[in-house]
């Protein structure tokens, strides 16, 4: 019997942009075909907020329903296709219960996501933060099953471009491989004693001038306009990476996130307005 489970979730609220609900459908048809069993994360259509977070009590019942569907369910292995980063909070929080001694986390990103209340309001910047119950108060409250900074490791993070609200990456002590030395992750793991691993992929640690479905490569952006990291990573190199991790480690999580397909957004929006879609 597999013992792994794809789970589709078209999560926006976590970065208030509802096309990465787009960007997670069309992405369980790039994936390859495989025997896990398919499920979609309960959603909801608006964004209810009584905080100064977006969509902050949208995003506390989903992430419960998720992780209660994924207890319900008890399977060995995650895949998670979003969506906005914070995709990766319910099922992350789900294997490190079943895995409790050695599991860690590689999180894959230009960014860190270890923001909270304080100084953003995009659950998507805090997602990583709150894994380890140093983020938003009540999404910390909602993790079950916290990791300890030790269990992380940032890789492909742009470290030149950290801003204030990324400081939790120099007060915890994260462990960081930047994007030229991504093969210190293996010593991080051997010295950790990591034997499973839950992989978080923000496609945005790529470069837009290799990988064009993310939103730094957004058509007709000037990138010196663009507010945030970006990605410097090909996809070749990602890839390759992965590949030597497995060989030492069991990936047990893995998550794409913030899948961006600028030409299928720009057609099916264009064809919106043709009255034989009416």
């Amino acid at each position: 019997m597999n013992q792994t489970v794809c789970l589709i979730n078209q999560q926006w609220q976590g970065g208030m942009n509802p096309d990465y609900s787009f960007g997670a459908s069309l992405l369980a048809q790039i994936v390859p075909p495989s025997s896990a069993e398919t499920i979609f994360a309960p959603m909801e259509e608006g964004a209810e907020s009584l905080t100064s977070i977006d969509g902050q009590e949208t995003l506390l019942r989903q992430m419960k329903a998720t992780y209660d569907l994924l207890v319900e369910k008890n399977l060995a292995k995650v895949i998670t296709l979003g969506g906005d980063c914070a995709v990766s909070e319910a099922p992350f929080d789900y294997l490190h219960g079943k895995y409790p001694l050695d599991l860690g986390i590689i999180w894959l990103d230009a960014h860190p996501d270890v923001s909270n209340e304080s100084n953003s309001h995009h659950v998507h910047e805090m997602v990583l933060a709150n894994l380890m119950h140093r983020g938003a108060k009540d999404f910390n409250q909602s993790v079950v099953h916290p990791f300890k900074p030790s269990q992380v490791l940032l890789a492909g993070l742009q470290v030149q471009d950290l801003r204030p609200k990324d400081k939790l990456v120099h007060q915890l002590n994260l462990t960081i491989s930047t994007p030229e030395n991504l093969t210190t992750a293996s010593n991080w793991i051997k010295h950790q004693g990591i034997k499973r691993l839950a992989i978080h992929w923000d496609l945005d640690v790529l470069a837009p001038d290799d990988f064009y479905s993310i939103l730094p490569a957004k058509p007709g952006l000037d990138l010196k306009d663009f507010d945030a990291a970006v990605g410097t990573l090909m996809l070749n190199q990602v890839l390759e990476f992965l590949e030597e991790i497995q060989k030492s480690c069991e990936i047990v999580g893995l998550t794409l996130a913030e899948h961006m397909p600028w030409d299928a957004l720009r057609l099916r929006s264009g064809l919106r307005n043709l009255e034989i879609f009416s």
